[in-house]
């Protein structure tokens, strides 16, 4: 199935190379929201246990992908949610100090920047630019060491796909007494992880970029030994245990003193989108039957000859020259006097799907593009690159 295009037989661009920003659903997905929708408006309220418990599926299978346990993981509705969740409940005391990285996406600084202005705590930046070579990171170790409750990181960098050194970071973070939170958008689905190798605390990841699920669908798995010191700030009816009993079962059941649940899902709260999460199911099954892996060592093979390409034309790469920090990611600048939107935008008119994010044009394929497709871009590049320069 690598390669194969036959399950997106509506998408108008001929070569899309942005699942960075956002995945077009496959049919399995939205044959599977069509299915949860029919259920709902055949049954009503009635279809609604069916889909808690596919629920129950999905966060397994999320958890497959981590090397997690299902109990390790929520449903929450976007990367955002996912950091809101842990930077309210943590215990802040007097002192504390929460590291990030300069240049990171705003998922992952401003709610920091929020709990450190009505906590109390000290926030500190770090140089993204630092995470690169051996110097640098000797530099973000001393830093971590002088002082870390908190460090949060993107697994990727959503500009130039640069993948952290997460078990490096997550050792110098724990030897400080601190713990590691990620940022996993740009990796979870597409680049291979696991939590407890990496020392991974917390990591968010919406559904609708590498994962290919839709907005509004998303995940947050918590370490094991994180949950026990955390104080749930957004909870509500459905994060007690046997919180929907007082539904479905005998009389005098609806009590206000249920004990909070003691795993991940104790974030989730209340009624959820689980028609979305439906189509989600569908998309990690659709990853877990190719692997994570393969799927990364499919879209090297893509990104090694588009870079290559690019190059001989004049372009700059900011792709590692590492192996082990590359992403699925490419993104390059432009050779001198070529105007980056105007590039996009005559790419896209030719049905080639990229994006600009900050100074970059950045292509991101995934495991339905093929090797054929880059002979395609390559021909509309040339095309494009004598219009703008003309």
């Amino acid at each position: 199935m690598l390669g194969d295009r036959s399950l997106f037989t509506d998408l108008e661009s001929r070569v899309y190379f942005n699942h960075a920003a956002m995945s077009p659903p496959s049919r399995p997905v939205r044959d599977a929201i069509g299915t949860a929708l029919e259920s709902y408006a055949r049954r009503g309220v009635a279809a609604w246990p069916e889909w808690m418990e596919q629920r129950d599926r999905l966060r397994g299978r999320i958890a497959g992908l981590l090397g997690a346990a299902a109990d390790d993981v929520a449903l929450v509705p976007n990367t955002s949610a996912g950091v809101l969740d842990i930077a309210w409940s943590i215990r802040w005391r007097p002192g504390d100090r929460i590291l990030v990285f300069e240049g990171d996406f705003p998922s992952n600084v401003t709610p920091w920047q929020r709990v450190a202005a009505r906590c109390g705590v000290e926030l500190q930046f770090l140089d993204r630019a630092d995470l690169r070579d051996e110097e640098g990171l000797a530099r973000i170790e001393a830093r971590i060491a002088a002082g870390c409750r908190l460090l949060a990181v993107s697994a990727v960098e959503f500009q130039t796909g640069f993948r952290s050194p997460l078990q490096r970071l997550g050792e110098a973070v724990h030897a400080a007494g601190g713990e590691l939170f990620v940022d996993g958008i740009q990796a979870l689905g597409a680049v291979p992880l696991d939590v407890h190798a990496e020392g991974i605390d917390y990591l968010a990841a919406g559904g609708h970029k590498w994962l290919m699920g839709v907005e509004g669908t998303g995940m947050l798995y918590v370490a094991p030994s994180a949950r026990h010191h955390l104080d749930p700030a957004y909870v509500s009816w459905l994060s007690h245990e046997d919180g929907a009993r007082f539904l479905f079962g005998e009389t005098g059941q609806l009590r206000h003193d249920r004990p909070l649940r003691r795993d991940a899902a104790v974030f989730e709260g209340g009624v959820n989108n689980s028609i979305g999460y439906a189509g989600l199911e569908a998309a990690v099954a659709i990853l877990q039957r190719l692997g994570v892996a393969n799927i990364h060592d499919h879209v090297q093979t893509i990104l090694d000859r588009i870079e290559v390409a690019f190059v001989e034309r004049g372009f700059r790469s900011a792709r590692s020259t590492d192996p082990a920090q590359r992403s699925c990611i490419l993104s390059l600048t432009p050779p001198r006097g070529i105007d980056l939107a105007a590039m996009q935008v005559a790419l896209a008119d030719q049905g080639i799907a990229t994006a600009t994010p900050d100074g970059y044009l950045r292509l991101s394929p995934h495991w339905p593009n093929d090797v054929g497709q880059v002979r395609d871009l390559v021909t509309v590049l040339d095309v494009v690159l004598v219009e703008l320069q003309e």
